[in-house]
């Protein structure tokens, strides 16, 4: 059984699939065949194709009256597609080959006739396609001039009659028309409000992708990355947008690469759209015999320049498997962590290298002793896990000259047995080992450094200031807490997979969940905004020495407004942090503050459960809320859209009223 260009694709997920689209008009069912093998020596994957020939046009029957009989009997599906209606005639090489379909064909006409055809030999395309087991369909772009409402309800429609053959439609990134009296930083815009109106009729989970076409002039950066929240499964390039270079061959300008290896990391598959129509039967004494035989420059450049991509960092080698999957995070209150998730935890060097500067430039600060007292500075880790910031906090120790005495406590029965071989094996009386919870412990003497790791996504999501404020009392009182702080970060975004993968659960608790996700196909709207800080050691709500008697000083809100300056979709919040380990020394999720290299916490996705549509320079209003009660601590959130003159113009729900859906657990 042959291969599909899909299935060659996942098998070589180092290599990128090219395929060949000649001039529909000289695509007959004669050469079709003799196509795909020209394409595949040429180096290309599969080919491009019209499923009909010309002569499918006389089902528009345009010369019948009302009545006529062969017209009915055909809209009564009493009449099968004939051999001459077709260019693929056979399931030949179907694995190789995307069907078009015909240029007649306007949905949104205002002939009724031809509307209501071109939808019925739509069905009858759909029907052949899946029976000839298509690659994959390429739908039309819709003319500028028509609206798209019919369009939209008739591949709603009829998108499910093809279960297993992949449906792209074609949408040009520049659309010339539309564009005329745009602003240029705003053009390529409409491109993406109409596919948009066709997206969202189909439902965000709809198997409809984008064949996204580049032309000569393209968007700016900023445009372009809306593009990045949607399905786009391939790109075309016509050969008449690339260049020449001094040796004769195609390149594309650096604007153009910049952008091909911008979706590189989406793996579409590329699609190089020819002008011409190759010779397929050659003279062995033609000149045209050794042109022919050679590999497509156009395809071996695209190639080059996949081969080409910068090597892949750390945060992406690590995220290989994650990227835009749905996490739920963790609850180490409640849960014992495994194993694994501390190993997978410890592998990260920037973080604890961060947290090894914070404490030796914490213990070079600390006053050294009067007189005759021994110079021993005590740090207390809590949360100790395995020991990887007692190991931190040793070598900065050593590194900052100061001898130290150092409490390692933890909860988890499991890793206790971890720091329990490391005190026999390496730390010594160095090291005295606790097994408790941090928020009871009765310390034998008061820390001058008190050191935790307890960070969620999202700052505290994983409770990190409801165990802090009872280990705080182990404290001095002019002692260190690290991290010192740490700030919450919101920010609207879209992403067309995220918002389709939680609605696959069809279970309104899912949109009232928070999930880690390493983000892949996701557009911000706006860059991420502060919305809370939580600050260590708390003296101001908790009485010196003792437990706080409520939790409500850990109640937070917030309310922060962003412009849109594109349209765009938001299905949901992106949440980060900022954390001030001690003074300068900072770990940071944050886009514009990242820490290079950490890959320790992925960003939250709070999902919405109906998109909202924004349009340019509205404002997105986030409102957010940390609640309390004795057992419990969640979010609640919505989203809302203003238009200046106009006010609030749409919101959503408040999501997860109470706690109903999602909540961490304090016991």
């Amino acid at each position: 059984m042959a291969i599909s260009f899909q299935q060659a694709a996942a098998m070589a997920l180092d290599s990128v699939q090219i395929g060949f689209l000649p001039p529909a008009a000289h695509v007959t069912a004669d050469n079709v065949l003799q196509l795909v093998p020209y394409a595949q020596s040429k180096g290309f994957d599969f080919i491009i194709a019209p499923i009909n020939s010309p002569a499918y046009r006389r089902v528009l029957f345009e010369n019948e009256g009302r009545l006529s009989p062969a017209m009915l009997a055909w809209r009564a599906g009493m009449e099968a597609l004939r051999p001459e209606d077709l260019v693929l005639r056979t399931a030949d090489r179907s694995e190789a080959i995307v069907g078009t379909l015909s240029d007649w064909q306007d949905f949104d006409s205002q002939d009724p006739k031809v509307r209501l055809h071109s939808e019925l030999a739509l069905r009858q395309q759909f029907t052949w396609a899946a029976h000839l087991g298509l690659g994959g369909v390429i739908l039309p772009y819709p003319p500028s001039s028509r609206p798209l409402t019919n369009y939209s309800r008739v591949l709603t429609g009829t998108l499910s009659m093809i279960p297993y053959t992949v449906c792209w439609l074609r949408v040009p990134c520049m659309d010339n028309d539309l564009e005329k009296d745009v602003a240029e930083e705003l053009q390529g815009m409409k491109s993406w409000e109409r596919w948009n109106i066709l997206r969202n009729m189909a439902g965000s989970d709809s198997k409809l992708g984008v064949a996204l076409e580049l032309s000569s002039t393209l968007p700016t950066d900023q445009v372009l990355d809306r593009w990045f929240a949607e399905p786009v499964k391939v790109i075309i390039l016509h050969e008449d947008i690339f260049l020449t270079n001094n040796r004769g061959y195609p390149v594309l300008s650096k604007r153009h690469q910049h952008v091909v290896r911008m979706f590189f990391k989406f793996k579409p598959y590329f699609i190089i759209s020819s002008p011409t129509m190759p010779k397929l039967v050659l003279d062995e004494f033609s000149d045209d015999v050794l042109e022919e035989s050679l590999a497509s420059p156009h395809a071996d450049y695209i190639r080059y320049l996949y081969r080409t991509q910068d090597a892949p960092g750390v945060i992406d080698q690590f995220a290989t498997g994650y990227q835009d999957y749905l996490q739920a995070p963790l609850q180490p209150l409640q849960d014992n962590l495994d194993s694994s998730t501390y190993e997978t935890f410890e592998k990260d060097p920037i973080k604890y290298q961060q947290y090894e500067l914070a404490i030796e430039r914490a213990l070079r600060d600390r006053p050294f002793p009067n007189g005759g007292t021994p110079d021993v500075t005590v740090i207390t880790v809590v949360g100790a896990g395995r020991g990887p910031l007692v190991n931190c906090s040793l070598r900065a120790a050593e590194k900052a000259g100061r001898n130290v005495r150092i409490y390692a406590v933890e909860k988890n029965p499991n890793a206790f047995v971890t720091i329990q071989n490391m005190k026999a094996a390496q730390w010594g009386d160095r090291v005295n080992i606790v097994f408790s919870d941090m928020r009871t412990w009765k310390a034998p003497e008061q820390a001058d450094i008190l050191v935790s790791e307890l960070l969620g996504s999202f700052g505290d999501n994983e409770l990190s200031p409801e165990c802090l404020d009872g280990a705080q009392k182990v404290l001095k009182l002019d002692g260190i807490s690290i991290p010192a702080n740490y700030t919450a970060f919101v920010a609207p975004m879209s992403s067309n997979k995220l918002h389709a993968d939680v609605s696959g659960y069809k279970d309104l608790a899912r949109f009232e969940t928070s999930y880690v996700v390493m983000f892949k196909t996701v557009s911000l709207l706006a860059q991420p905004k502060p919305i809370w800080v939580f600050e260590h050691p708390n003296r101001t709500d908790i009485p010196l020495d003792q437990d706080p008697l409520s939790n409500h000083h850990n109640i937070r809100s917030g309310s922060v407004e962003f412009t849109s300056e594109t349209s765009g979709m938001v299905h949901g919040v992106a949440g980060y942090f900022e954390s001030v380990l001690y003074k300068d020394v900072i770990l940071s999720i944050n886009p514009a503050t990242h820490s290079s290299g950490m890959f320790s916490w992925f960003p939250i996705y709070f999902p919405i459960r109906t998109p909202l549509y924004i349009p340019a320079g509205a404002q997105v209003v986030l409102d957010f809320w940390r609640l309390t009660d004795k057992r419990k601590v969640w979010y609640e959130w919505r989203v809302s859209c203003k238009v200046k003159g106009l006010g609030e113009i749409q919101w959503s729900a408040l999501h997860n009223v109470g706690g109903r859906s999602s909540s961490i657990g304090l016991y």
